[in-house]
């Protein structure tokens, strides 16, 4: 489906559905190729922001795996490997593993995660390119409502 000769009367009759799953598939590829450029994984930021207490963990305890996974299962996607993206984080000395084989942020990877979050706002202005904030508020209140519509609990 083009948009670019298509009248706004036509787009208008187009599935939501349809243009949500091209948009999150080009944003995730998008992300995860500026990532990989910069040297780690969008798992690995996340394991690293669910790991710190200066980000999502809310004490910083550590987690198993399987914590991990649930904590993330909402963004989460079926190729990602936590198990793999977690031993590379530990040889890098990002991560540790304790007696109980919780993760835990160490110094260096809460170093890490800082540095890494300091990609964020580049790829959020290439992205959001040509787009006012207002249109952008706009997009995401249609989205929420589409939600709701749906029957769904919008985030």
């Amino acid at each position: 489906m083009t948009t670019e000769q298509t009248p706004d009367a036509a787009l208008a009759g187009q599935p939501a559905a349809h243009w949500t799953g091209v948009a999150y598939e080009a944003l995730i590829a998008y992300t995860r190729a500026r990532q990989a450029e910069k040297g780690y994984t969008q798992p690995q930021f996340w394991l690293l922001r669910n790991l710190s207490a200066n980000d999502i963990s809310p004490d910083g305890a550590g987690m198993t795996l399987t914590e991990l996974r649930e904590a993330m299962a909402s963004y989460i996607r079926p190729e990602d490997d936590l198990a793999a993206e977690s031993k590379v984080l530990v040889e890098r000395g990002w991560l540790t593993r304790d007696a109980e084989d919780r993760l835990l942020l160490t110094e260096k990877g809460e170093h890490a995660r800082v540095d890494l979050a300091r990609n964020a706002p580049a790829m959020r202005a290439a992205l959001h390119q040509g787009i006012s904030d207002a249109d952008y508020v706009t997009t995401v209140k249609v989205l929420r409502q589409l939600i709701r519509n749906a029957n769904g609990t919008p985030a």
